[in-house]
């Protein structure tokens, strides 16, 4: 047997991460079609591609592993989500039994409408980090993988501010000594990444990307991406948002609702997450247009009816030529899961790249991903898509194979 690429998951039996394991067997066993992917040969758009300069892991090659609260194995999860037709799930149906979620490292304190009974058992935070580097090394051990790369596809965590127990390194290790209530299980799941040298990709919105973590990865030279990624409406409001910052057409208001009822929906039903997640989502549009814009509102409403078939509206309120009024309406039908998961193979893949080129830190390279994409201290993100798009390509040529 070669080497694997591994892919832990936070998360894994959530709607998206079950999506992306049961979506790379289909695609394996030739069951479902290679789509949505830019790391994936046959890409029908014209112009230049990431493949063209850099090659990848074949997703026959890739292994997947992870921790969650509930579900017996990724079938029962996929089965639950009902993201992919049933027909398809049971052609897969013992690839996916035999993947079983650890133990999860767990605080309702952080999520509150997060339910499940798989949580760790042990005394102190110290305990669970040796819980989830075991989890991984053992991983890594038993499916003979080079490199193994960690995806938070977790709930969406609490708001919280910066506090001094973040800010360094020194602080950060004995707040985990003391289980200082502030260091979130994504923290904690970040922290055994970089001690491992394991890549690390934040797919939620949740509060990973503090400067005593910063620190840890760069002198552990670790690479990391994140937060929260961009597969809806907010990828339709930076691509419209960076169209009216290039025809300088005057962005007057804009009225966005999300209404979604997987658990992720039902998750943010509760204040202290959506406001995490409502934040993340509002950030981008006035650093692309370049003013701000006083009438943008963003809001998400749990409807159960809706399950993973996510409806994203936008009214838009332009001002043109002599200040005449215009709008836009937008009503966005779609499957959050089915447009997350090639974003979560896509990254996987790449960081896996950058991990082998020597790089470390933030990777800014993947901003295109992320409704807030990482940055330093005082550094502005970049939130114009085509420009997000430049800075990918580039990193591409930039670390290229070597022919």
């Amino acid at each position: 047997m070669g080497k694997k690429l591994g892919v832990v998951i936070v998360g894994v039996n959530g709607a998206v991460a079950s999506t992306v394991i049961a979506g790379v067997e289909l695609m394996v066993r030739g069951l479902a079609p290679r789509v949505g992917m830019l790391t994936e040969p046959g890409n029908p758009a014209p112009g230049e591609q990431i493949l063209d300069h850099l090659s990848f892991t074949a997703l026959e090659d890739i292994v997947f592993g992870g921790w969650d609260l509930q579900f017996s194995d990724v079938y029962a999860a996929t089965k639950h989500h009902g993201v992919l037709p049933d027909a398809q799930l049971d052609q897969v149906k013992d690839k996916l039994q035999a993947i079983k979620p650890w133990p999860a490292v767990f605080s309702g304190e952080y999520a509150a409408n997060a339910k499940g009974d798989n949580v760790v058992k042990v005394k102190n935070f110290r305990e669970e980090l040796a819980h989830i580097e075991k989890t991984i090394t053992d991983f890594k051990k038993a499916n003979n993988c080079e490199t193994v790369v960690m995806v938070n596809l977790a709930s969406t965590e609490r708001y919280q501010e910066l506090l001094d127990v973040h800010k360094t390194l020194a602080a950060f290790e004995k707040g985990l000594d003391e289980n200082h209530s502030a260091i979130a299980p994504a923290m904690r799941y970040f922290y055994v990444a970089n001690k491992l040298g394991v890549p690390y990709c934040n797919f939620a919105p949740s509060l990973t990307n503090i400067p005593a973590l910063q620190e840890q990865a760069n002198e552990l030279r670790n690479p990391y991406c994140g937060m929260d990624g961009k597969t809806g409406q907010t990828l339709l409001k930076t691509a419209l948002a960076s169209m009216f910052r290039l025809r300088n057409l005057k962005v007057v208001g804009w009225y966005s609702v999300n209404f979604l009822g997987n658990n992720d929906g039902l998750v943010l039903d509760n204040p202290a997450s959506n406001k995490t997640k409502v934040l993340s989502k509002a950030a981008v549009l006035d650093s692309i247009v370049g003013y701000r814009v006083e009438n943008h509102q963003v809001h998400i409403h749990y409807y159960k009816p809706r399950g993973d078939a996510k409806e994203a509206w936008d009214n838009i309120d332009i001002g043109g030529f002599c200040g005449v009024p215009m709008q836009m309406k937008i009503n966005f039908l779609c499957q959050d899961s089915i447009l997350a998961a090639p974003l979560v193979l896509d990254m996987v893949r790449l960081v896996e790249v950058a991990k082998a080129r020597g790089e470390k830190g933030i990777q800014r390279q993947l901003s295109i991903y992320f409704k807030s994409p990482y940055t330093g201290e005082g550094e502005k993100a970049e939130h114009d898509v085509f420009e997000q798009e430049r800075m990918l390509m580039k990193w591409c040529r930039e670390h290229a194979d070597k022919k």
